[in-house]
């Protein structure tokens, strides 16, 4: 029974991905816009997490925002995604490497160069904005191949679509579960992975800032970064306006680049987390519509010693 809809929600996905394809860009946003909008408005908001997305805005922006903007970012995150669904359908006949430049924009292009061409191992850290699939699969159609960190899916069927799709610019797939060993591989050969760092952690992560509030943030990446002397590139991939019946269009930055040499404190794990934190945030601050407010980022409430120890640092 469980394979047999393992097969129906592969065979659904595959005629909806036919959907997406056979589409115009223009069509393809006026669908993405009418399926959010049937979220927003049709389906009960406890079947479309709009308490969490709409407490985590609360929290991020306070006052900043109204009732009413609140609302217009949740409905503009829900075309977003819809939006980025059909960019993974089009990305293979779409983006090629003589055609980037129509359709990537780059901001801090040659530190990242300097940083992938060096003789380090490269993190390449983001989360869950703009279209993360679209700079994977970008660094890839320019010779940067690397170990791409993501959760294995139940339905084995998608997951496999899902791992052909990342591989198919060079990339190699590394099961979230078991991914560790794949990445001390990888860093100890001097190689780059891609992951997202911008989930809550539980009680294991490190508390540091998140739009002011502490958030509970995996440490790992600060401790391969220390004890591999890695280089963590933070960047994103955000969408740019419209422009007719073109193709989508990306702005690919990078917000900074982590040094583990060249820190301040005297608390590099602290230090690290919060420093590409940080840059996610102000990435995330471009364009509140294009980031995953669905998750629960500030699931995990900190201890009294780590909210002691954020207090004193904000007082500093």
């Amino acid at each position: 029974m469980r394979n047999l809809r393992y097969r129906f929600e592969y065979v659904t996905f595959r005629l909806l991905l036919c959907v997406w394809q056979i589409l115009s860009p223009r069509a393809c946003t006026r669908l993405a816009k009418n399926l959010a909008w049937g979220i927003c408005h049709i389906l009960p908001r406890r079947l479309t997490r709009y308490q969490v997305a709409h407490d985590n805005l609360r929290v991020a922006f306070g006052d900043e925002k109204t009732e009413a903007q609140i609302d217009q970012i949740i409905y503009d995150m829900w075309v977003h995604l819809f939006r980025v669904l059909s960019e993974i359908a089009h990305l293979p006949r779409k983006l090629h490497l003589h055609k980037t430049y129509e359709v990537i924009q780059f901001r801090n292009r040659k530190a990242v160069v300097r940083a992938l061409l060096s003789d380090r191992p490269v993190l390449v850290l983001s989360g869950h904005f703009g279209n993360w699939e679209m700079a994977v699969s970008v660094f890839g159609m320019f010779g940067f191949p690397m170990g791409v960190v993501a959760r294995e899916l139940d339905n084995p069927y998608l997951h496999h679509w899902f791992a052909q799709f990342r591989q198919q610019t060079g990339h190699q797939l590394i099961a979230k579960k078991s991914c560790f060993d794949g990445m001390l591989q990888l860093l100890e050969e001097g190689g780059r992975f891609a992951l997202l760092g911008d989930q809550d952690a539980g009680r294991g992560g490190i508390f540091v800032d998140f739009f002011g509030k502490p958030a509970s943030t995996l440490k790992t990446i600060a401790l391969l970064a220390q004890q591999y002397n890695a280089l963590i590139c933070v960047g994103c991939s955000r969408r740019l306006p419209e422009r007719g019946e073109h193709w989508e269009r990306f702005e690919l930055s990078v917000e900074e680049i982590i040094d583990p040499q060249h820190l301040e404190t005297d608390n590099p794990l602290v230090e690290i987390t919060q420093k590409y934190t940080s840059a996610l945030e102000r990435a995330v601050r471009r364009a509140p519509e294009q980031y995953f407010w669905l998750h629960k980022r500030w699931k995990t409430a900190p201890g009294d010693r780590e909210a002691r120890r954020l207090a004193r640092k904000r007082a500093a």
